[in-house]
């Protein structure tokens, strides 16, 4: 799993050896703490001779910072997502400019949800006939799938386009750009879209490029929903936000206008924690929830205006 941009000039490393789940979890704690343009977080397994007492399934979670991070922080993800025990066993180090990509992207397999198949470009064998595959560039691997919000996400959309076709679709803090992606390549329809980023919103062009949907997915830079053309494509018959609880709930005044009748809203990037929050909040304009998934300590809400 890669999870993030290579930082510019990153010469700080955070390393920790433990097993697959652990790994997986705190690097998407990390992921989903920093900014994806100065930070990234790797995970993949080890393989012999790396380590004297190697054996099967041990992996290794690294993470990768253009400044240097901040350790205690550091240690308090770690043990939030891990215990205090891995917090302790981090460790922090200098290295040269490396391809780290290329090392990490061996545990980077694909992924499916539902109907949709996610894969980088050294594992198309896997796409079968009938899969909706999405291939995500090494370089640009963030949001590839392996994360539990993204599949989270794409499994619900999944489910909803067995019931509907939407025909007006929004993704907000589109990241990678694989949910617009999927939405495309699944109802042939043009998707709205937009991040904060710039290094985003190339990543996302980039993708829909690879995945023959330019045409149909044109993200732009944009906060929230504050771009013309965001705007202009309402109402919306099912919008994504998969970002993290709290901008989630700022949105929401923002999002409910915005929508049509019975239009359903995907969100995102949630703790089980955050979940009675966001619904609340959500349900102040309007939506009712009719859908939640748990994938790997991650929730994703299906909300609906009008019912």
């Amino acid at each position: 799993m890669l999870e993030g941009l290579p930082p510019n000039n990153a010469a700080h490393v955070m390393r920790l050896s433990c097993d697959e789940d652990m790994a997986r979890r705190i690097a998407d704690i990390i992921v989903e703490t920093f900014d994806p343009a100065e930070t990234a977080a790797a995970a993949f397994e080890e393989e012999p001779p790396v380590r004297k007492d190697w054996k099967a399934g041990l992996w290794v979670v690294e993470a990768y910072f253009g400044h240097a991070p901040d350790e205690a922080q550091i240690r308090a993800l770690v043990a939030c997502a891990a215990g205090p025990v891995a917090a302790a066993a981090v460790r922090f180090e200098r290295v040269e400019t490396c391809d780290w990509i290329a090392a990490s992207l061996a545990g980077l397999t694909s992924v499916r949800a539902g109907r949709f198949i996610l894969h980088g470009g050294h594992d198309r064998g896997a796409v079968r006939p009938n899969d909706i595959a999405i291939e995500i560039e090494a370089a640009l691997a963030f949001g590839t799938g392996h994360h539990g919000s993204t599949r989270g996400c794409l499994l619900t959309l999944d489910r909803l386009a067995k019931r509907r076709s939407p025909q007006a679709i929004l993704d907000v803090g589109t990241g990678s750009g694989v949910l617009a992606i999927a939405a495309a390549r699944l109802f042939h329809r043009p998707v709205h879209a937009g991040d904060i980023d710039p290094v985003a919103v190339a990543a996302a062009c980039a993708n829909a490029r690879l995945n023959g949907v330019a045409h149909l997915v044109r993200p732009v830079v944009a906060r929230g929903l504050r771009h013309p053309s965001l705007q202009a494509g309402a109402p919306y018959d099912l919008v994504f936000a998969n970002i993290l609880a709290r901008p989630l709930r700022q949105l929401a005044t923002a999002i409910e206008p915005l929508l049509a009748p019975g239009g359903a809203v995907i969100l995102s990037g949630l703790l089980a924690c955050d979940v009675a929050g966001v619904v609340s909040t959500y349900r102040s304009q309007g939506l009712a929830l009719v859908g939640h998934l748990d994938i790997d300590g991650w929730a994703t809400l299906l909300m609906q205006r009008g019912i």
